[in-house]
């Protein structure tokens, strides 16, 4: 896989945060969750980070925690785990940019299997306006294949937490099926949905993700030409990407990855093959989300446990390729 020329330029937005998991943008200012101390963070133009306030009841263990988050007008949606279980809640945002504050919460979806490991944790509103969920499999790999368990698939939600009609299953939550720990969502300007997924030890993949589609986990880790499965249309040895956070930027889909170390760009016209950005510069790299200002933004995890890190780890990067039309 080529790399990229040294075109591109990246500004350190924000320095000595603790396992930030996901970034989000509400108008101007960056919202940003912190796995294990279960804090909201706010980061202003001026790069100033201020605490918004801490979830309650998060049981931080192993990759479990405060994970993802979404907006919604004037709602933060967010994806945590508790005692039991992991559950998706929606907090009003109070306040104004460089104040903002968390109403009182309430449960969007709760009851979601967890475990210390493969929660998942994305959460992104679709184009068509419902909210979409990653559930690893918990370590039950074979809870991926049953449709009555919520764990192994990506689900899609309406915002009030109600299962919408048009689903691909009746009465289900469960959107597509046979997922090992998915943690990748966007779409693109077609509406296409991709997903990025953690395989076991042989392969990670980048898959188009089909209303009803089963992704055969764990009777199959990457391609498999069984035609009772979809193939991801792209796949990569683990120590080169176990793949997290996705964006669809410009014309290219781009992916974070923690062991890998690199930033992963695929064509949209060309989802077989890709380019690699950054490769080993600022370590274990969790999220990439695109900023108001047309860049990227990237959140490094150099301090979730598998990582090494480094003075001022971790921190927020704003990414610019200036080798093309992003």
């Amino acid at each position: 896989m080529p790399e990229s020329p040294t075109s591109n330029s990246v500004q350190v937005m924000a320095t000595d945060l603790q396992v930030p998991w996901s970034v989000v943008f509400h108008g101007q200012t960056a919202l940003i969750s912190e796995r294990d101390s279960a804090k909201i963070l706010e980061l202003s133009g001026d790069g100033t980070v201020r605490e918004v306030g801490i979830i309650p009841s998060v049981a931080a263990a192993g990759e479990a925690g405060l994970l993802g988050l979404a907006i919604r007008g004037d709602d933060l949606y967010v994806y945590s785990t508790g005692e039991s279980d992991n559950r998706i809640q929606r907090y009003p945002l109070t306040g104004d940019a460089g104040s903002f504050g968390l109403g009182e919460p309430e449960t969007v979806l709760d009851g979601l299997p967890k475990a210390n490991w493969h929660s998942g944790g994305r959460i992104a509103f679709g184009p068509d306006g419902m909210l979409y969920a990653t559930v690893g499999d918990t370590y039950r790999s074979d809870s991926a294949q049953d449709l009555d368990i919520l764990s192994g698939k990506i689900l899609r939600i309406m915002p009030n937490g109600q299962v919408p009609v048009d689903n691909p299953f009746e009465n289900s939550y469960v959107y597509s099926y046979g997922h090992r720990n998915p943690q990748g969502l966007a779409w693109d300007d077609q509406g296409t949905l991709y997903s990025a997924e953690f395989g076991d030890d042989a392969w990670d993949e980048l898959n188009v993700i089909e209303a009803g589609g089963n992704y055969g986990w764990p009777e199959a880790e990457g391609a498999s030409n069984n035609e009772e499965y979809i193939d991801p249309v792209q796949q990569w040895a683990p120590s080169e990407a176990s793949p997290s956070g996705i964006a669809v930027h410009g014309e290219s889909i781009w992916i974070a990855n923690l062991r890998g170390e690199r930033l992963r760009e695929v064509p949209l016209d060309s989802l077989g093959s890709s380019t690699e950005h950054l490769v080993s510069e600022f370590g274990r790299l969790r999220a990439v989300a695109p900023a108001p200002d047309g860049s990227l933004w990237i959140l490094t995890n150099n301090t979730d446990g598998n990582g090494q890190p480094a003075p001022q780890d971790d921190q927020i990067l704003s990414f610019k390729d200036s080798s093309s039309n992003n």
